[in-house]
């Protein structure tokens, strides 16, 4: 048996359009796996999926909101159909918001509940009710994996995002909860991780890290990397190792953890 085989395996990616999402289902079509490209922005993810498939991959792409159920087990039910069955499902859904984000401008006590709101949603509800449709469906088989995305900031929340602090720190603690769920009243053959990246650019907090004038790191940013012991931010393909083995038979007996991708952010303290 190869230890780190997954060809052949159904793995559905919410988000799976995003920075982060787009290249985690491409490095997985490219071992053979057969990808559901779930995400919202439908058009997005029909290019990725077309792109995979040009690469001789599997890949097919769903409209898919991760915040209405309904909507979702619609979708799922779609998976089902299109590709027959589901093995693994990464919650990559998330991100913050600028708004529920403080500065100069905005105190932590001005901070609009709308947008705090949307990050706890996205970040919390949207992996339990992904987890919730597609679990079942593990249930029901007796095995599956569900892989998590949690964050730097549930081991130490960063200063002026609260909110994403705060639900990245809920993902963490659901993926043990929901471990130990799926293994006890299930199966012991359903596992839940999760990962937790480091520093990586994405849309949702390159405003943060960057001045959108010059491309020069901000002070924030500089500071991220003073205290990265690897000296830089993370790339996809950093996190796709890790991946592979939390999603292959090489970690049949690893449930209910979350590992840091983070270039040794997690491990300095300063000094």
């Amino acid at each position: 048996m190869d230890l780190f085989e997954i060809k052949g395996k159904t793995v559905v990616v919410t988000g799976g359009a995003g920075v982060l999402g787009s290249g985690i289902a491409r490095f997985l079509a490219g071992n053979g796996a057969n990808v559901a490209i779930l995400d919202k922005d439908v058009k997005r993810a029909e290019e990725l999926a077309a792109q995979i498939v040009a690469e001789k991959g599997v890949a097919v792409a769903f409209s898919a909101d991760v915040l209405s159920p309904d909507a979702l087990r619609k979708t799922a039910d779609d998976v089902l159909r299109r590709l027959g069955n589901v093995d693994i499902l990464i919650n990559g859904a998330g991100g913050n918001h600028p708004s529920a984000t403080t500065n100069p401008d905005r105190s932590f006590f001005d901070l609009p509940a709308d947008a705090m709101n949307f990050v706890f949603d996205l970040n919390i509800a949207g992996t339990i009710y992904a987890s919730q449709i597609f679990g079942k469906r593990m249930a029901e088989q007796k095995r599956g994996i569900i892989l998590n995305i949690s964050s730097m900031n549930a081991f130490r929340p960063l200063t002026k995002i609260p909110a994403y602090s705060a639900a990245k720190a809920a993902v963490s603690n659901f993926t043990q909860w929901l471990a130990v769920h799926m293994a006890q009243e299930y199966s012991s053959k359903i596992r839940v991780n999760a990962i937790a990246p480091g520093f990586f650019l994405t849309q949702q907090n390159e405003f943060l890290l960057k001045d959108k004038e010059t491309g020069e790191l901000t002070a924030r940013g500089k500071k991220i990397i003073e205290h990265t012991p690897m000296n830089r931010f993370g790339e996809p393909r950093d996190l796709y190792g890790t991946i592979l083995w939390l999603l292959s038979p090489s970690s049949e007996f690893v449930t209910g953890i979350v590992v840091p991708v983070d270039g040794g952010f997690s491990a300095y303290a300063g000094v």
